[in-house]
């Protein structure tokens, strides 16, 4: 039921965007009946493109599916994008027409046509898209170091790489993936830890991907938790998938990784509305709380939350889920909700979250003042 309210609710919206722009077209330029018609059956079509995607995935059309996912996710990209700076230029000339009123200078020579607003919009746009498509796939390396007297001085220092967020699927496939597994190389880890959201699409489109990442190995293993999207593409499959890949899927429990450290995961919460009864519910405290505290405890949690209970039960979490919106300005959006949406925080307790920004994309393939991540994290013995 939960999920049919959001998809609703994401439809109406994702309409609301499109009656938007359709309606800056019609205002800015001279539109026949059938160029009129023809924009609407497009909209139209792009407004269900997702829905149409899952369904073309779901009969076996894969090329199909990945053809409309292409322009359908890109085209939402753009729309955004439009809608962002169209919706700054009305409020630049709302501005005009009341400073009009109240000052007694002549301002007519700032505004700006419907015409000229749309074009300038609409050029704005495409050359932030096109950016953004280069942006999508300039993967960082972000470098933390934390000094600790838990990490064990014959030791001295123990590397941990997180990916986040990869979105394996129908525009996730093999090259990206390639350009993420070279940094990870490059990086040379001794632990990988994927902190939810690894696949996205259904599992014949994940083909040959698994074992791209069953290659990368690491010293001391691999451990992965679930994301929200672990759930929307099928919780056996996508479990299946992260377990062939070669990772340790961490369902609200905890281990110690060969004497070391600690690590401990929790299912994402999307399991409560989307799967009912195949979500791992547990306390964090609880689970926490049966690790030794005398050595380094990493926690993954797919969404940057805290459980206040917790804090001091571990020293490092680390997240991701929030994209940093993926697209200025959407990241304004996202940070009412998470307001630590990227980036390093200390907490109460000795403890500190992470958040990446992602290592890939959801939706339109295109990011744009936040760039994608591989987090390299060095745990030294102070």
């Amino acid at each position: 039921m939960g999920f049919i309210i959001f998809l609703l609710v994401g439809l109406s919206l994702y309409s609301g965007l499109h009656l938007y722009g359709f309606l800056k077209v019609k205002r800015a330029l001279t539109f026949g009946p059938a160029a009129t018609t023809t924009l609407i059956v497009f909209m139209a079509i792009m407004i269900f493109a997702p829905i149409l995607v899952r369904i073309l995935e779901r009969m076996g059309s894969e090329s199909m599916a990945r053809l409309l996912a292409y322009i359908g996710y890109s085209w939402m990209g753009l729309l955004f994008l439009f809608f962002s700076s169209a919706l700054l230029l009305d409020f630049y000339r709302l501005f005009l027409s009341i400073a009009s009123l109240i000052l007694p200078t002549d301002l007519s020579f700032l505004t700006l046509s419907p015409r000229h607003s749309f074009l300038i919009s609409f050029f704005l746009s495409i050359l932030i898209t096109v950016y953004g498509s280069f942006e999508a796939v300039s993967i960082r390396q972000e470098y933390i170091t934390f000094q600790t007297p838990k990490i064990p001085a014959e030791v001295g220092r123990i590397r941990i790489a997180q990916i986040s967020d990869v979105h394996l699927g129908l525009i996730m496939g093999k090259k990206r993936l390639e350009r993420i597994i070279r940094k990870i190389q490059t990086a040379n880890p001794d632990i990988l830890v994927s902190t939810g959201d690894l696949v996205d699409g259904q599992a014949d489109n994940l083909s040959g991907l698994a074992e791209m990442l069953q290659k990368t190995t690491t010293k001391y293993g691999k451990f992965a938790i679930t994301g929200n999207h672990e759930f929307y593409a099928g919780l056996k499959h996508s479990i299946d998938f992260t377990e062939k890949a070669g990772f340790t899927i961490l369902r609200g429990n905890g281990l110690n990784v060969s004497g070391l450290l600690n690590i401990a995961g929790v299912d994402d919460i999307a399991g409560k509305s989307y799967a009912y009864g195949l979500m791992k519910q547990v306390s964090e405290k609880a689970m926490l709380s049966n690790l030794p505290r005398d050595q380094f405890t990493l926690f993954l949690k797919h969404r940057p939350v805290t459980d206040h209970e917790a804090l001091g039960l571990f020293d490092l979490q680390l997240s991701g889920h929030t994209h940093k919106g993926q697209i200025f300005p959407f990241s304004l959006i996202t940070k009412l909700f998470f307001p630590n949406q990227a980036g390093l925080l200390a907490l109460e307790k000795n403890t500190h979250l992470y958040v990446s920004r992602g290592t890939g994309t959801w939706g339109p393939p295109i990011r744009f003042l936040a760039p994608p991540e591989v987090t390299v994290i060095d745990l030294i013995h102070q």
